[in-house]
């Protein structure tokens, strides 16, 4: 297994986002889980593109 598959910069947010959409979810629709999911994992995408330092390429 590649060393960039178990960082923990991203096991650690995909394990939030788990966590947070079955929390959030538990007394949501269908519709309402879908968004919540799109909207945790476009956040999750977000700081990861910033710790990372693009689009500046620091």
């Amino acid at each position: 297994m590649a060393p960039d598959l178990v960082r923990l910069d991203i096991l650690v947010p995909v394990l939030m986002y788990c966590a947070l959409l079955w929390w959030v979810g538990r007394g949501l629709g269908w519709i309402a889980r879908l968004a919540t999911a799109v909207v945790t994992l476009l956040l999750i995408i977000c700081v990861l593109l910033v710790e990372r330092g693009w689009p500046l390429g620091a």
